[in-house]
């Protein structure tokens, strides 16, 4: 059995890594942090842990960190560097959920974010953990920082394509939507009730800070350097994300060419399924489990294809995959605490 403690345990992702660690069996919580609600029964934060045998929340100073072996750390972009930073040394391995350890470029992350990466010699450690293409580079890592939902989503659609040369890199439309719950855990009018209700709208159009994350992984998984044109958009649901890609093919390339390599590809991965030609990838499929569903289309347009990718952007767009992530650097069976399927209706 692993010590595991759970940093910014108060948010969403916070509380999907506690619910995923429960059913994980060699793993134990051992401390789980907040912030404002330090002190609090956290089953008083989250009644959906009533009954739970877990600790307290505390403070991050407050926890023997030589006593933990995996940190979770969920906590807010910014706030991350630099905990993760005093504790390093005193555990085993870190699993970085938010933005600060993503890029490996500290001057990129400083003009996505809009702040200095202040611990560079810790990003120059860290993997990147894309799991179904960073395998390798995850077993026996030590900081490991978790991509971002969007890229998950659309990364694991688009991968497979670019790296064969099937699909033109210079071409790429991603239009992909979010579920409420990936704005955080946060009291703010934009996410209120009312606000968000009966309606769909786009965000940070032209400028979303996944966007460079994105080419940095089309880069290293799939040797090519190009921009991708994203826009986001927020849906009126609490989980789920789907990424509608739009493609170009390359010369003499087909949809079912296409769909065929998207086939072989993932056909021995555990939570990456390729639907038959036809199935539409739904969101509600794979709702509260660690699973993507990828479908393969032909576009109306002669010589493009679409590719549609769901996930649930708190589990496999986050914490599910994190857990994933750690399994991978132990070197464990990496559905271990995952072989839970979609929540449906």
């Amino acid at each position: 059995m692993k010590n595991a403690a759970v940093l910014g345990a108060s948010g969403y992702t916070g509380a999907e890594a506690v619910r995923l660690i429960l059913g994980h069996p060699k793993l134990k919580l051992t401390a789980l942090t907040a912030y404002s609600r330090a002190g609090e029964v956290y089953s008083d934060v989250f009644r959906n842990f009533a009954g739970q045998d877990l600790p307290a929340l505390v403070t991050a100073d407050e926890v023997n960190w030589d006593e933990i072996d995996v940190v979770f750390a969920c906590l807010p972009h910014g706030a991350s560097q630099e905990t993760i930073a005093k504790i390093y040394n005193r555990v085993e391995t870190v699993i970085d959920l938010s933005a600060d350890f993503r890029l490996s470029d500290p001057e990129l992350y400083a003009d996505t974010y809009g702040r200095p990466h202040d611990f560079t010699e810790l990003l120059s450690q860290r993997v990147y953990g894309l799991s179904e293409f960073a395998r390798d580079l995850l077993k026996g890592a030590k900081l490991v920082a978790c991509p971002g939902c969007y890229p998950t989503c659309t990364m694991l659609a688009l991968l497979p394509g670019l790296a064969e040369g099937l699909i033109d890199p210079e071409r790429l439309i991603v239009d992909a939507k979010s579920g409420v719950t990936g704005a955080g855990r946060k009291a703010s009018l934009s996410f209120a009730y009312s606000e968000t209700t009966d309606g769909a709208q786009a965000y940070a159009i032209g400028a979303h800070r996944h966007a460079p994350e994105m080419d940095q992984a089309m880069k290293d998984f799939a040797g090519v350097s190009a921009k991708v044109r994203f826009t986001p958009h927020l849906l009126p649901m609490n989980r789920g994300m789907i990424a509608t890609c739009h493609v170009e093919l390359s010369d003499g390339v087909s949809v079912d060419t296409l769909r065929a390599h998207y086939e072989d590809t993932y056909k021995s991965e555990p939570f990456v399924h390729v639907l038959a030609a036809g199935q539409v990838p739904q969101t509600r499929h794979v709702r509260g489990s660690n699973h993507c569903q990828i479908g393969v289309f032909a576009d109306r347009t002669p010589g493009s294809a679409v590719i549609v990718s769901v996930i649930d952007n708190l589990t496999k767009g986050s914490s599910g995959q994190a857990i994933q992530n750690y399994n991978l650097t132990q070197g464990w069976d990496e559905t271990l605490g995952l072989t839970g399927v979609g929540v449906f209706p």
